[in-house]
This record gives C-alpha cells, sequence and structure tokens, in this order.
C-alpha cells in the first residue's frame, strides 16, 4: 500500500470540495482498502465521510430514504425494510459474512467494483484500471464475466446484490453536488456499460456524494431474490435474478425484474416486464421472457454457461413467483 493523507470531513460541502480535489471517500473501506493493498486504486488522500450526518432510515411519502453511511446489516434487519422490501434484505443477505455487512455501507455497497481477476492483478492488462491496456479477460480467463452489454474494451461484471434489488425495486440515487444541490438518478440508470471508456463506472462526477437511496411505496407482491454461485455462501453471483411480481387473480398484475452477474450493471430490461404484466403465467410466457433477455447474449469461452444458466434460473423465479408448475 503506498501512503496517503487522512483527512476526517466535518460537513458535506468541504467533503465534496477535498473530493473534487482528487480525494476518495472512504466510510467502511470494505472495498477500497483491498484495492489499495493490491495498489489497483493509490489515492493521495482519504476522505473520511463518517461523521456526516448520512446515517439513518426514514419515512419519505408512502416509501423510505435509507441514509448512504447506513450499514448493510442495519439495512436489511430494519423491520420496515423486511416487511415492505424483503427482496432488498434478502438481496444484502445473500452478499457477504455478517462482518462485512456491520462495515459495508448503502453509498459504498453501490460503488464497489469489478471483481474481476485482471482488474485485480497489475501485472495483467485491464482496460478499466489502466485505459489502453487491453482486456486480459477476451481470451483469458472469463468465467465470472459478462454476456450482456459488454464491449471490446471490457467484459467485467458488476460484482454487487443489493443494487439488483434495488433495480428491480426502481430506487433513486439521491446525489449532493459539489456547490449545493442534489440530482436524483435511477438506480438503474447509475451504473455504466463498459462502451469506450471502461473506467467510468457509474454516474458520479468529481466532488459527487451520495447522500442516499429513495425506495418508492411498496409494490407488495412476492418479492424474491434468487443467487446461484460457485459455493454456498460468501461468492459472487454467476446469475443471481430480482423478482417483484405481483398477481391478479390467475394472470400477472405487474412484473418488475432486475439481472446480476450478466453485465456491467445491474440489468433491467423493461420489455420483460411489459411482456410478463397482464400475461398468464405459462412455460412459453417464460421462454418469450428469456429470449428477450437473452437475445444479445454473447459468451466468451468459460463463460459460455451462463446463458443456459439465466434461462433456466429466470423460469424457476417466475414459476415461484406466479405460483404455475413447471
Amino acid at each position: 500500500m503506498r501512503p496517503f493523507e487522512y483527512t476526517r470531513a466535518h460537513g458535506l460541502d468541504r467533503a465534496a470540495q477535498l473530493m473534487a480535489d482528487g480525494g476518495r471517500p472512504i466510510a467502511g473501506g470494505t472495498n477500497l482498502l483491498d484495492l489499495m493493498k493490491l495498489e489497483v486504486e493509490t489515492p493521495s488522500e482519504l476522505i473520511d465521510i463518517n461523521r456526516l450526518p448520512l446515517g439513518g432510515i426514514e419515512a419519505d411519502g408512502d416509501g423510505l430514504r435509507i441514509g448512504a453511511l447506513v450499514s448493510n446489516s442495519a439495512c436489511a434487519g430494519d423491520l420496515r425494510i423486511r416487511r415492505d422490501y424483503p427482496v432488498l434484505a434478502r438481496a444484502i443477505l445473500a452478499g457477504a459474512t455478517f462482518q462485512l455487512r456491520n462495515k459495508a455501507t448503502t453509498a459504498g455497497n453501490l460503488c464497489q467494483r469489478t471483481r474481476c481477476n485482471y482488474f485485480y492483478n497489475i501485472d495483467t492488462p485491464c482496460n478499466k484500471r489502466e485505459p489502453g491496456s487491453g482486456c486480459g479477460a477476451i481470451g483469458g480467463f472469463n468465467r465470472i464475466h459478462a454476456i450482456l452489454g459488454a464491449s471490446q474494451q471490457c467484459i467485467a461484471t458488476y460484482p454487487g446484490d443489493m443494487a439488483v434489488a434495488l433495480a428491480a425495486l426502481n430506487a433513486i440515487v439521491e446525489i449532493a453536488r459539489p456547490g449545493g444541490g442534489t440530482r436524483n438518478v435511477p438506480v438503474r440508470d447509475f451504473h455504466r456499460l463498459p462502451g469506450d471508456t471502461p473506467q467510468h463506472d457509474n454516474m458520479l462526477e468529481p466532488g459527487d456524494i451520495i447522500t442516499a437511496v429513495v425506495l418508492p411505496a411498496p409494490a407488495g407482491g412476492r418479492q424474491l431474490y434468487r443467487k446461484v454461485r460457485e459455493r454456498s455462501s460468501y461468492a459472487f453471483a454467476l446469475v443471481s435474478i430480482a423478482a417483484v411480481v405481483r398477481m391478479d387473480g390467475e394472470t400477472i398484475g405487474s412484473a418488475s425484474l432486475a439481472f446480476g452477474g450478466l453485465a456491467h450493471k445491474p440489468w433491467h430490461d423493461p420489455r420483460i416486464d411489459e411482456l410478463l404484466s397482464g400475461a398468464k403465467p405459462s412455460d412459453a410466457l417464460f421462454d418469450e421472457a428469456a429470449d428477450l433477455l437473452l437475445e444479445t447474449a454473447i459468451g466468451y469461452g468459460d463463460n459460455d454457461f451462463k446463458i443456459p444458466l439465466a434461462r433456466r434460473t429466470l423460469k424457476a423465479v417466475l414459476r415461484e413467483a406466479t405460483g404455475a408448475a413447471a
């Protein structure tokens, strides 16, 4: 780990100023410190934001506002989250050990970086870590890599679980701007696809600080989070699905699905939601939904299995969510 300066920010404006000048924010540090130890990231200054008033979960109209510094444990354990947004609690609990959940924060979880082996190994080419150096995963070992939304510059995946559930819930990221003011970005739009600039993970600009995540009014219905991984605990998803499905008699009243482990960001395809809403559950319908999801899917060798795995997982989740027999 390289030497760095440490500054404790006591106000939002001061933190934004320090970050606009190149400082990196740190709260739980569960991802950033690992990257610093490996010299994947070498910030010259860390800005401790733990003293900022960004904690707490409170009502926001008919929804909830989750402060940026709320720990994953506190979020998953909140009775309102467990009752009205169980898909979020389930996704968080699927994500890591309880020690990590005790430290990891809402904003930090959103901003965690890929676990691509080539990104973590500074002796290998990686356009995300060093633009222009190439993508070692293309033609290399790519079992955990993307099958949707990738580019010739990067085929890494976003590793988180929480953001997949937030995408299914259509949550909003609240961001404070340098000099005052805020902007709101849907979670579905917060993370970027790699394109030609894979070094940019999300929509944050210098000096921006996430202050909260806002959940809309509870959607009701059946909420599921299914995570397929190499082992039963503390592993990143090969495929994950967050589903919020409300039945209206024998038809699907509404559906909202998001997918993890498949792309550079939590994947949401509104065509799938539209296809399912108002339709009667059937294997033919679920196959059609999978066709939409995977119509542009591309495997890169080691991860070819993700395409049929995503299809099977989607059908299993929809059968459970709708009560349809296989």
